[in-house]
């Protein structure tokens, strides 16, 4: 039967051209990423019909940016696009956005203030960069108290609200569970006591994990 089935396909099965699809990106101190990626033909012809779009539809008047300029802001643009829309996945009940900490007194100071703002993959940005994003953004306010705690939130409900998720990785930064450490996309904000057995859903009683 093997022999049979060998002469029917000589070749044997169609390999997967996904298998050889790779993406690397790599964060550098001033936050900027260098990146590089491997995909099949059809992956590849995917990628450069969907970047080939926005280089064609933007070509403004004495457009001076080399092809390989045109082609890194068309990427952007893409993932702009693909943010703006609310249809990518949702994770932990929180759409994938954009996340800038600044402290209030340099968002509203009017000077550069570099290095002011952080991001949520951990790249710093001046404050005249954050107060850009601003512009297009939402901003939710955290009081902090003192050493560095934000203050409870007010809300009250069973299912971490998106601003206590802020506040919770705000100040918890990663994991809290001994020995993780991971990072606080990776991680759920849970309960200290779960809500069953009558804890709140307050800072106090939640943390990343």
């Amino acid at each position: 039967m093997q022999a049979f089935d060998d002469a029917l396909d000589p070749d044997g099965p169609e390999p997967d051209p996904t298998e050889g699809r790779r993406l690397t990106m790599v964060k550098h101190a001033d936050g900027s990423v260098t990146g590089r990626f491997d995909l099949d033909a059809v992956g590849g012809e995917k990628v450069q019909a969907a970047v080939e779009s926005i280089v064609q539809a933007d070509r403004p008047k004495g457009d001076d940016r080399t092809r390989t300029q045109q082609n890194a802001d068309a990427l952007v643009q893409l993932c702009d696009n693909q943010l703006a829309s609310g249809q990518l996945p949702i994770l932990r009940t929180v759409k994938p956005h954009v996340v800038v900490g600044i402290d209030l007194d340099d968002l509203v100071d009017p000077a550069t203030g570099a290095g002011a703002g952080e991001m949520g993959f951990g790249a710093t940005i001046s404050a005249a960069r954050a107060r850009y994003l601003a512009c297009d953004g939402s901003i939710s306010r955290i009081v902090m108290g003192p050493g560095g705690v934000p203050l409870d939130l007010g809300r009250d409900h069973r299912v971490v609200t998106p601003g206590l998720r802020k506040a919770v990785e705000r100040r918890d930064e990663a994991c809290v569970f001994a020995g993780c450490g991971a990072p606080s996309w990776w991680c759920d904000v849970h309960h200290l006591i779960h809500w069953l057995h009558g804890g709140e859903t307050s800072l106090q009683n939640s943390a990343n994990s």
